[in-house]
């Protein structure tokens, strides 16, 4: 990844703090528990409140705890899955993606999110890169991993089991959404040996063992790409993802009543923690959609009167093209942000035209589970990646001498923070060659571009 040196962020130096958020610390203590404690806290504070609505179907948090657990239960003791085991998440945004997550975190296994664009032979290499004995993954997508099923022809690893999850069995309530049609399908029968349905992985209704990971055990495993190579596991800890979910929540003044949009791929550190986690630390709503649509986006936000929506600038830009947009109510909305690619001056204008709110620009990495560095809520700076949050050191150096560089010359983004992984699955060199030290501290080589402004 290279990125523009065009991207700023404000200086990372003590200065940084002249804008920090009023009221916030500057140190953020971080819980030193289990990432599924989040959810019987919430389960036990908010039992009847909405965790998650699908197309008007809401799955409450007593509900969404009940199910995890049940999950966790079947894979300790009918897929004999063991503390550290890597198990895949292959599906589109749906409360299964959610639930499937959570359990596989209760049996104190470890969460490997997949892009579910990807192919068979891509798979491949996740399952052998991994050693996961078991999958879970939507019956749209089940044609590309089944064949994964089993062992290789030329390999002793495999899949021994694959939980197939329907959408539908998630649209219990009427609706009149636009309903995706490989959302609304039916179940398909399953006849293969080592399918397994989702409905009866619940229907077992098995205890899980008592939880037993800590905070510096596995818990997520994200695969970042790069520019060369195969994919590379990034080795995410509870505290890792513990630091972005509070971080996420603070930062942006999220309660208990936030209401937000979930529409970025949960597969993506971004929305996993945005859409998902942060959601649960505090017991908000998320209002989930399994891809962008910028009509029904509209319709939820003024049906459920979301308060933030976490986005890309392509989504933007297609939200406000709608010329339809003016018949929804859109007041609701207090916080719009995002990241990926800078926000055209143009567009973001618009927005605040069209809403009174201005885009809020972050920027993150799988390596960083998300953010790194966040603008201000109460001053944010347009075409900037903002500055570090609660306990995170940036600064731009020289790619060949890793010296810093003075403010407003181009170089490359290093990050220090509690967030960042542990390393590359099974990569040592790849991991040496991530991390740099300066000044006592480890810091990551993003391999991004960018310039320190005020």
């Amino acid at each position: 990844r290279v990125g523009h040196p065009a991207m700023t962020i404000h200086d990372a130096a003590s200065a940084h703090f002249a804008h920090w958020p009023p009221g916030l610390p500057r140190h953020l203590t971080l819980p030193e528990t289990h990432l599924f404690y989040n959810a019987e806290v919430a389960a036990t504070r908010y039992p009847n409140k909405p965790f998650v609505v699908f197309y008007d179907t809401p799955l409450t948090f007593s509900e969404f705890r009940r199910d995890a657990e049940r999950i966790a239960g079947w894979l300790q003791r009918e897929a004999r899955v063991q503390p550290g085991d890597r198990v895949l998440l292959d599906m589109q945004n749906s409360p299964q993606w959610l639930l499937a997550y959570y359990g596989i975190l209760r049996a104190d296994a470890v969460v490997v999110p997949i892009n579910p664009m990807n192919r068979t032979e891509e798979l491949r290499h996740y399952v052998a890169d991994t050693g996961a004995s078991v999958a879970f993954v939507a019956q749209d997508l089940l044609p590309e991993m089944q064949p994964l099923l089993g062992p290789f022809e030329r390999d002793a690893f495999g899949l021994r089991r694959i939980v197939v999850a329907t959408y539908s069995d998630w649209l219990r309530a009427p609706t009149d959404m636009a309903v995706p049609a490989f959302v609304s399908a039916p179940g398909v029968m399953l006849e293969c040996e080592g399918l397994v349905a989702w409905r009866d992985v619940i229907q077992t209704d098995l205890e899980p063992g008592p939880m037993r990971a800590g905070p510096q055990d596995l818990a997520v495993m994200p695969y970042t790409s790069g520019t060369t190579g195969q994919p590379k596991g990034c080795m995410h800890t509870h505290a890792n993802v513990m630091c972005t979910a509070v971080t996420s929540a603070q930062w942006l003044g999220r309660t208990q009543d936030a209401v937000a949009l979930s529409v970025l791929p949960l597969f993506h550190v971004t929305g996993m923690v945005g859409g998902m986690n942060a959601l649960l630390f505090v017991g908000a709503t998320s209002v989930l959609l399994p891809r962008w649509d910028r009509d029904a986006a509209a319709q939820c936000i003024a049906r459920y009167r979301i308060t933030t929506w976490q986005t890309t600038t392509t989504m933007v830009i297609d939200f406000l093209a709608n010329p339809n947009l003016g018949k929804y109510d859109l007041s609701s909305l207090i916080s719009i942000r995002g990241g990926g690619a800078a926000m055209p001056p143009a567009v973001s204008e618009k927005l605040k035209l069209t809403t009174g709110l201005d885009f809020i620009e972050g920027y993150g990495m799988t390596e960083t589970m998300a953010g790194g560095t966040v603008n201000p809520p109460h001053r944010p700076k347009p075409q900037c990646l903002g500055i570090p949050t609660f306990d995170v050191d940036a600064r731009v150096v020289d790619p060949d001498t890793l010296c810093e560089l003075p403010q407003g010359e181009a170089g490359e983004i290093v990050l220090h923070g509690p967030q960042l992984m542990r390393g590359y699955w099974r990569q040592p060199e790849a991991t040496c060659a991530a991390f740099i030290d300066l000044d006592g501290k480890r810091f990551l080589r993003t391999g991004d571009l960018g310039r320190v402004d005020v």
